[in-house]
């Protein structure tokens, strides 16, 4: 179990988020993102997951993170995101660590690591392009729109589209979907909609389809999942 809360940086827009782990394991469930983190006192790159990843850790133990934003992990560290999926790697695995004496993780870990974003950020200059194209799918698949109705909204074949996602997301448009729907029903249902209504409100056939949907990707019920998430801000 661990706390989680995020907020949004002033300096660079991205998604910042701090997470408090109150046992000797933490879980990761799907959301459809990858991450920068600091964590266990490593610069590490959290890749794509399809099913809810068992992190050891201690009761105590804080990880700090940064939300990438969809393609900008494979244009800053120029790996397909399928390389990592399931995957936690160092950062220094992949590219070369930015130079960091006028800071310190250890004194202020959430600057530290927007230090090392921008820095990466500015050696890659990614091409704009592809992010806005990696934003639209991301868009697309949080809609619900399926794999044929993605290919054709962004003039693509249905192959190309699932090669394109494979390299930005790290899986196909249609598990990014389900991912996405995933997430946004175990949201609703933690804000307190019945889990019937959460599964409406998502695009699901039914609450049992949650059910499965959730056993499937994180081997727990959405009743449990929200139970967990209320305790842990208790």
């Amino acid at each position: 179990m661990a706390s989680y809360a995020t907020r949004r940086s002033v300096r660079t827009g991205a998604t910042m988020w701090r997470a408090l782990s109150h046992g000797p394991e933490k879980r990761i469930d799907p959301d459809g993102v990858m991450d920068l983190m600091w964590f266990q006192d490593r610069l590490v790159v959290a890749g794509p997951d399809t099913r809810t990843a068992i992190v050891p850790t201690h009761a105590g133990k804080v990880t700090w993170g940064l939300q990438l934003a969809p393609g900008v992990a494979y244009t800053l560290l120029g790996v397909p995101a399928h390389e990592l999926t399931e995957r936690r790697v160092e950062l220094s695995e992949l590219v070369a660590l930015p130079r960091h004496d006028a800071w310190s993780f250890e004194d202020n870990a959430t600057d530290a690591l927007e230090r090392v974003f921008i820095a990466l950020w500015t050696r890659a200059d990614p091409e704009r392009s592809v992010l806005r194209m990696a934003a639209s799918l991301d868009r697309a698949a949080r809609e619900g729109l399926s794999v044929r109705e993605t290919a054709e909204l962004h003039d693509l074949s249905e192959r190309s589209l699932r090669r394109l996602s494979n390299r930005l997301f790290g899986y196909g448009p249609k598990t990014l979907m389900r991912i996405h729907r995933f997430q946004h029903a175990l949201h609703l249902a933690r804000a307190g909609l019945p889990l019937s209504d959460a599964a409406a409100a998502a695009g699901y056939a039914d609450q049992a389809h949650f059910n499965r949907e959730s056993k499937r990707l994180t081997g727990q019920t959405p009743a449990t999942l929200t139970r967990v998430a209320q305790l842990s801000t208790e």
